[in-house]
């Protein structure tokens, strides 16, 4: 290559014409409905107790007392009982195998208490689905008349771990059955079936499953009046507290003049938010999803500005100055742009860095360093795609676990949380399995869903393509064994969820859960994180429309 030639590939400016966003600065207009709040406080403490009583009561059956709590946890206010619950179910996984022994349970039964058990931690043995086999050991074809039952075995399948082979039939039987019914169901009862098929309970974002059950329950002939309120009022009231936060940050982003600045990155704060709350959605933890939401809107733009902006000649001295991190490393070669990028990240290392929090000012320092580690990432990508080069699948994987972003926003979510440090953040480091899979998720579901517009844009080489031309394979091939990472994935993170005793809290393994259930999400059918207008649905029961009551 001549130096002419070379000069100006290091010169070229691509362009990738993000879509514009959907939502602009709405947010930030909104106001805090005070009264409105405190009054649906007060009638959740109301219905709280009342919830309570029933909960109590429902601890003189086993069954009883399974149904109630998984009814408590899919209408997202088992919460406010975390350590009733935990009592009861840890009553019940010691009863378990004399109630298994002396009672002929059903299907139902038994999906239920593997799901609900596991779920909270206790690794109930998958041996109690044999007696649902036949004699060739195959599940019983009796089991497709009951749509219950079927569903129960469906979502109990995603709870598996290595080896757990009787599971993956599991899911593999139950699946076309499931498929066929929500074509022949009532529109009710389709719409449970078809919204469990493409989101099921264990891999998906926690509000979104929510709203969905309870626009279920309500339509339920069963239902509880008393338990449907009660989570009715609870939606609202946190939405409220969602709007809330939603509007501070939205203020921040217009204040930031993000696409005056940066014309060419996406304005993504409503959706960022999205993503935090996916993350981490109990309504203590405001403090976490404000510090997601802003890294994952400042990583967009320096994800944008390798990927979709800056020259390499431009990207390399700006790698080169992110590793000062401090205001005489501004580089005076550096163009304009991003001169306000390297100051709008000193800003937001500064709110939290100078709070007099020892732990603050420590927590700070880790997310410089795991942002200096992501800017190593992505100048590595800048290369591959500069040069044409399409590396080794494998290495492809090794940056794309940096580049997935899951470390950067795991110092987020540590910066929000009061009574962690050194020790998490030691744990984090590790990599163990859960944040290994929660890394994999995020990099290669990305890809699954972007690898097409990405090409169109020139970006780096994506794993799809790295496959195609390591193992000479169509790029169907290509998808459908990365596909059988994602399932390694998920058994590596619910290993790790069983694991006893635990080595962190139960929020921190929860946070690294809820990552990967948010790569499912924003990754499901395209990228809707860069195309908004698919997220606005979502966004609208999220945040917008309350339930009416």
């Amino acid at each position: 290559m001549t130096t002419q030639a070379k000069s100006e590939q290091d010169n070229f400016r691509p362009s990738a014409n993000f879509p514009s966003s959907v939502w602009g600065c709405s947010f930030a207009s909104l106001s805090f409905q005070y009264s409105e709040f405190e009054s649906l406080c007060k009638e959740v403490e109301i219905f709280k107790e009342k919830v309570k009583d029933i909960l109590m009561q429902s601890t003189r059956g086993l069954i009883e007392n399974i149904e109630f709590i998984d009814i408590l946890c899919c209408l997202g206010v088992s919460y406010y009982f975390e350590n009733e619950i935990e009592e009861q179910l840890n009553h019940i996984f010691i009863a378990l195998p004399t109630f298994l022994h002396e009672n002929d349970y059903d299907l139902h039964v038994a999906a239920l208490l593997f799901r609900i058990l596991r779920q909270h931690g206790h690794k109930v043995t998958c041996d109690v689905f044999n007696k649902f086999k036949d004699n060739d050991g195959r599940f019983k074809k009796t089991i497709t008349n009951d749509v219950k039952s079927l569903l129960g075995l469906y979502e109990a399948s995603f709870l598996s771990v290595h080896g757990e082979d009787i599971l993956d039939e599991a899911l593999a039987f139950t699946k076309p059955y499931l498929e066929t019914l929500a074509e022949q169901a009532s529109p009710h009862l389709a719409e449970h079936i078809k919204n469990s098929l493409v989101w099921p309970i264990h891999q998906s974002m926690e509000r979104l499953k929510i709203h969905q059950y309870i626009s279920f329950y309500e339509k339920e002939e069963s239902r509880n009046e008393t338990l449907l309120k009660f989570a009715e009022l609870d939606y609202n009231r946190i939405q409220l507290l969602y709007r809330q936060e939603l509007a501070i940050l939205s203020r921040w982003s217009r204040d930031l003049n993000v696409m005056h600045k940066y014309p060419y990155t996406r304005d993504r704060i409503v959706e960022a938010y999205v993503w935090a709350l996916g993350c981490i959605c109990e309504p203590q933890f405001g403090a976490s999803r404000w510090m997601i939401a802003k890294y994952v809107q400042m990583e967009t733009v320096l994800d944008d500005t390798y990927d979709a902006y800056g020259t390499l000649d431009e990207l390399y001295r700006f790698t080169a100055a992110f590793e000062r991190c401090n205001v005489d490393g501004i580089d005076d070669h550096l163009p304009g742009y991003m001169k306000y990028l390297y100051k709008d990240f000193l800003k937001l290392f500064e709110e939290t860095e100078n709070d007099g929090n020892e732990r603050s000012s420590l927590k700070t320092s880790y997310a410089k360093e795991m942002f200096k580690e992501l800017t190593r990432g992505y100048i590595i990508e800048a290369q591959w795609a500069k040069n044409g080069h399409v590396p080794a699948f494998d290495d492809y994987v090794q940056n794309g676990l940096i580049v997935s972003t899951c470390d950067v926003l795991a110092s987020a979510f540590l910066l929000g949380m009061k009574d962690v440090g050194i020790k998490e953040m030691v744990w984090i480091r590790s990599n163990p399995k859960i944040v290994n899979s929660a890394k994999l998720l995020g990099t290669l579901k990305n890809d699954i869903a972007g690898h097409e517009e990405e090409q169109k844009r020139g970006d780096s080489p994506s794993s799809v393509e790295c496959y195609m031309k390591e193992f000479g394979v169509s790029k169907e091939k290509a998808v459908k064994e990365i596909d059988k990472i994602f399932v390694n994935a998920w058994k590596d993170i619910n290993e790790e969820l069983l694991l006893q005793p635990r080595r962190v809290s139960k929020i921190i393994l929860k946070y690294f859960l809820n990552f990967g259930r948010m790569s499912e999400f924003l990754y499901k059918f395209l990228d809707f994180y860069t195309n908004p207008s698919s997220m606005k649905d979502y966004v609208t029961k999220l945040l917008v429309d309350p339930f009416s009551i």
